[in-house]
């Protein structure tokens, strides 16, 4: 299962005049962790303006551990059952982040971090479902991701989960909710959704091993490409480039790059893509801690495509570095959005690795379209709503896919 995400072996993104490297994520993923690992780079079209984050300066240089140290004396004191150490500084991490009261903040333990790393490749074993949590406070499912057992037994974006195996997700964080619907392949969860806020559904799933393709391609009829990306991994670029390069060999009519159900992954892969369309220079987003900004993404020089007639279709389980795509293009006037109000996450995270395999997930910075707008809890609204119903779903048709092709064929 997967999410964020918002899945994560740390990319290495390798550029000429590379000053320094990190991991980075944008998220995104809310997937079934929420994010997603990425190289982060001084160059590479990458403008650094100023580093360090001031808005915390004022706090101690070091923690009072003395309160900590107080519980857990009377833990090892008076608790009835044996502790584990290791679980008891664990949980003390986890308790420290999730205090920042920001939902893609986080510690992983050295297993969840490579369940996390994993997951970036698109390489995982669950039901393949990205999961986010709604205005509310309640786990929701972002998208079920094509072809995966989550997608097969019938979940939908925006799909409540309120229970797991019998127990409720009141009050249970998106770490957590991975945590008790990834398992071993072969073996059986069920989730009770609520869907539409009004009907009530036990869904048995069988777990599986997923592989999860980065980039798909294939030409529609009337000589226009279709691009679909399912999440911005460590060879979404090359292979996005490679299919805009057979694009372009067959002199495409119009291309339709899909977003939908992405729920996000590496900055340098969106920067990548994008850059596909625009011509070099051009501002894909800016990063900023506080006010003041620290970063500006532009595109490098690799314009493919740039002049080719573009529709990028969204929906509600399109989030982080696909909404980064999807308002870079729209807002450089190279593409038209069509579909349905995208996700909403405008935060950026980077991974600090810890001693022992663990990691530290930290939001470090917001993102703002080419326009100047964050788009966290907003989402991006297409120029033209394309939706679709039950009936569709059940018809296996889809008036999206075909409103952009048709879009393209005028």
């Amino acid at each position: 299962m997967y999410l964020t995400p918002e899945k994560h072996t740390a990319a290495r993104d390798k550029k000429k005049k590379l000053v320094k490297r990190g991991l980075e994520i944008a998220l995104c993923l809310v997937t079934i962790v929420a994010v997603f690992m990425v190289g982060l780079n001084v160059g590479n079209g990458r403008i650094s303006i100023t580093k360090g984050n001031q808005q915390n300066a004022t706090l101690p240089q070091h923690l009072d551990y003395t309160r900590l140290d107080k519980v857990y004396q009377e833990l090892k004191s008076n608790y009835d059952g044996k502790l584990d150490q290791a679980k008891l500084l664990d949980g003390a991490k986890k308790g420290m982040t999730t205090a920042a009261g920001d939902q893609y903040t986080m510690y992983f333990t050295a297993d969840e971090a490579k369940t996390f790393n994993d997951q970036l490749q698109g390489t995982f074993s669950g039901i393949g479902a990205e999961l986010g949590k709604d205005a509310q406070g309640n786990i929701i499912i972002v998208t079920p991701i094509e072809g995966t057992p989550a997608s097969k037994a019938g979940l939908r974006p925006q799909d409540i989960v309120a229970e797991i195996d019998g127990k409720s997700t009141a009050g249970l964080e998106i770490d957590a909710a991975v945590s008790k619907i990834r398992g071993p392949k072969g073996t059986k969860v069920t989730l009770k959704i609520v869907r539409d806020k009004q009907q009530e559904l036990d869904v048995p799933i069988v777990r599986d091993d997923i592989k999860v393709p980065s980039v798909k391609s294939e030409m529609l009829d009337g000589n226009i490409g279709y691009m679909k990306i399912n999440q911005f991994s460590d060879d979404t670029a090359d292979l996005a480039q490679k299919a805009a390069q057979e694009f372009k060999d067959k002199h495409v009519k119009g291309i339709v790059l899909d977003l939908r159900g992405n729920p996000g992954g590496l900055v340098t892969a969106a920067i990548r893509v994008s850059s596909l369309w625009l011509p070099e220079g051009k501002t894909i987003l800016q990063e900023k801690e506080g006010n003041v900004a620290v970063e500006t993404d532009l595109a490098n020089g690799n314009n493919t495509l740039q002049g080719i007639p573009t529709v990028v279709l969204v929906d509600q389980g399109s989030a982080s570095a696909s909404e980064i795509t999807a308002g870079a293009l729209k807002d450089n006037g190279v593409a038209t959005i069509m579909g349905i109000k995208s996700y909403g996450k405008g935060s950026v995270q980077k991974v600090i690795p810890l001693p022992g395999g663990a990691e530290m997930k930290i939001t470090v910075a917001r993102w703002y379209r080419p326009n100047g707008q964050n788009i966290d809890k907003k989402g991006i609204s297409p120029d033209t709503e394309v939706k679709i119903t039950n009936d569709d779903i059940k018809a296996n048709k889809d008036p999206q896919k075909d409103a952009a092709a048709d879009f393209l064929r005028k």
